[in-house]
């Protein structure tokens, strides 16, 4: 990294005080947030922090990761301050077999901060469209939030005892040249001039707390909770014919139908209806197929 954060006018650093006195209030989920300008990983930050018995609500930002990581063991890679990457500990009262709705929880905030933030008229969030309608961020299940087929942001949820640490990866100011693959994107290539990342940041973070409240107060039911019908309203995959890569080099390709009570995709193959709980799930366009 450069030795100015200012360096570059066009990504000014996060100010971890205010984030603090924006996010830190008592009786809420955050208890801590730190910004570093550098680090591996946040999610094996995390990790460790979570082993030494830290408790839930703790939320580390960095400026630049060095070794981040994906689904399915994927590189995460962007130039500093260009996105915003962290992660974040909870520790969620809710049974086992519930849990995994933790990831799609967190795409469904993510997904709904990012749409809020760029919509035009948010004068605090100071984001502009550069049309009439916000950024449109849709999910491709489980949790990749995509405009369009591009892919603007990643989430990696991690259990560690009875914690999880979810951590988010959301591609912001990045140019076209800056992307890692083609089929990546970013607020700035959607066209959403960004004057500071903090109150994307500050949403995220504010909609993931409303939702995760809401999940746990009704012991991790998504019906109850309202988490699927949330979930499935911003979900691009469902009604979408699919290919899922399956261990052991199987594909299963058919429609999407639905999302069950496990956070599983329903698809409809030439055997009948699968809940399909791990897997690369491609969208496959009319010609492909």
């Amino acid at each position: 990294m450069s030795e100015s954060p200012y360096a570059d006018l066009d990504r000014p650093p996060l100010h971890e005080a205010a984030l603090r006195r924006a996010l830190l209030r008592p009786g809420g989920l955050w208890t801590d947030l730190r910004v570093v300008p550098e680090t591996g990983s946040t999610n094996a930050d995390l990790v460790v922090a979570a082993k030494n018995g830290v408790p839930e609500g703790s939320v580390l930002v960095t400026e630049a990761q060095t070794a981040g990581r994906g689904r399915l063991g994927r590189v995460w890679t962007a130039p500093p301050r260009s996105g915003l990457t962290f992660s974040l500990l909870v520790r969620p009262d809710v049974p086992v077999t519930r849990l995994s709705w933790a990831p799609l929880l967190t795409g469904v905030a993510v997904a709904a901060a990012v749409r809020r933030v760029t919509a035009v008229g948010e004068r605090e969030d100071r984001f502009r469209s550069g049309g009439d309608t916000a950024v449109d961020a849709r999910l491709k299940w489980p949790n990749d939030v995509l405009v369009g087929d591009r892919k603007l942001a990643g989430i990696l949820v991690e259990k560690v005892g009875d914690a999880l640490i979810v951590g988010i990866g959301l591609n912001v100011s990045s140019a076209a040249g800056e992307l890692p693959v083609p089929t990546a994107t970013s607020l700035r290539a959607e066209g959403a001039a960004l004057a500071d990342r903090a109150p994307l940041l500050r949403a995220i973070l504010r909609e993931f707390e409303i939702l995760y409240r809401e999940w746990t107060r009704h012991g991790g039911d998504p019906e109850a909770s309202g988490l699927r019908a949330a979930y499935t309203e911003v979900c691009a995959t469902l009604g979408r014919t699919v290919r899922v890569e399956l261990p052991g080099d199987r594909t299963l390709t058919g429609p999407a139908r639905d999302i069950d009570d496990e956070g599983c995709l329903v698809v409809a193959g030439p055997d009948g209806e699968r809940s399909v709980s791990a897997g690369d799930v491609v969208h496959v366009r009319p010609a492909d197929g």
